[in-house]
């Protein structure tokens, strides 16, 4: 098939796919496709330095990696602070409180930056790129690798009783005002 044929192959699928909003097909296959090239690196990197793969990861591990995927998915795709990582991807849209902000996809006209853009913005989307970080640093580095996550999680649980602190602030002013 020639490439012109595969083009309008590629055109044609993306469109009965989303006939009424288009969708980067490509942009993500781009994703994808670098997804599984990270992946491969690190499995050859563990496999290159003869690192032992537990059968089971602990109990422990898991949930502190769990929190830590949380927190530092969320800090790279909301955190106010790391939005130059994501201003050539997306567009401030406006605060949504305790830090963090709410960006749009810029419409860049390019499938990969627009992909970028959604993959960066979303912590559910980011999330499986930093749980497969944090895995293979627990295999290849695990007490650095534990040490982060540790940080990663105290600041996960710090902004969690700050929010309850708050919350209770608020319950006693408002209780205060019922009173008078």
């Amino acid at each position: 098939m020639t490439d012109t044929g595969l083009r309008e192959k590629a055109v044609r699928l993306r469109r009965a796919y989303a006939p009424h909003e288009h969708r980067p097909l490509g942009g993500y296959l781009a994703a994808m496709g670098t997804y599984a090239g990270v992946t491969g690196v690190l499995a050859g990197l563990v496999k290159a330095t003869g690192r032992p793969v537990p059968e089971r990861p602990a109990p422990a591990d898991v949930v502190l990696l769990s929190i830590a995927t949380h927190k530092l998915s969320r800090l790279l795709s909301k955190d106010a602070v790391t939005s130059p990582l994501r201003a050539p991807f997306t567009r401030y849209d406006r605060p949504i409180g305790s830090g963090e902000v709410m960006e749009q996809v810029r419409d860049s006209g390019s499938p990969t930056r627009h992909a970028i853009g959604e993959l960066l913005s979303c912590p559910f989307c980011l999330a499986v790129w930093v749980a497969t970080g944090l895995t293979g640093g627990l295999v290849l580095a695990p007490r650095l690798t534990r040490l982060v996550a540790t940080a990663l999680t105290a600041v996960a649980a710090s902004d969690f009783l700050q929010m309850a602190y708050a919350a209770a602030q608020q319950a006693a002013e408002g209780g205060h005002d019922d009173e008078d």
